[in-house]
């Protein structure tokens, strides 16, 4: 008996996936638990529809995080700190204060864990910092630290 599958289920296969099956295991088991339901016509055409409706949705958001990615590439933020000697800052830029600044200067709302930042900036001048936006997208942003005055 062909079925497809609702849920991921182990030995079997994962989510949307169609299956042969016994018909004592899809009907005593796969069905009776809602893991599974009969493969009609309908429910793979519906199946491939939403498939369909899924990829069209990620490639949009791919589409979307390369423009914003195009964006932050030609946009520096600057952000003032106090500094002593040598332009060392008394304490460091985050990445939380990136975002921040970020959003309060341009409008753009990004996720700080998405600012891959190894370290804390700790020096004046410009830092480029790199923006994950989509796991196949990464941005670079410019950030100028300058002395606070």
């Amino acid at each position: 008996m062909k079925v497809i599958l609702l849920k991921d289920v182990k030995g079997q296969g994962k989510k949307g996936e169609v299956k042969e099956v016994s018909e004592g295991y899809a009907q005593n088991f796969l069905i009776a638990q809602g893991l599974a339901a009969p493969a009609t016509q309908g429910t793979v055409k519906v199946l491939d529809n939403q498939k369909k409706a899924e990829q069209r949705r990620k490639d949009q958001e791919k589409a979307d995080a390369q423009a914003l990615g195009v964006k932050l590439g030609e946009m520096t933020i600057q952000i003032k700190a106090k500094a002593g000697e040598g332009g060392r800052l008394f304490g460091a830029i985050t990445s939380k204060q990136i975002a921040e600044v970020l959003e309060k200067q341009n409008k753009i709302v990004i996720d700080k864990r998405k600012i891959v930042l190894e370290d804390p900036i700790r020096t004046l001048g410009v830092t480029k910092v790199p923006v994950k936006l989509h796991s196949d997208v990464t941005a670079t942003l410019s950030v100028q630290i300058t002395e606070e005055k």
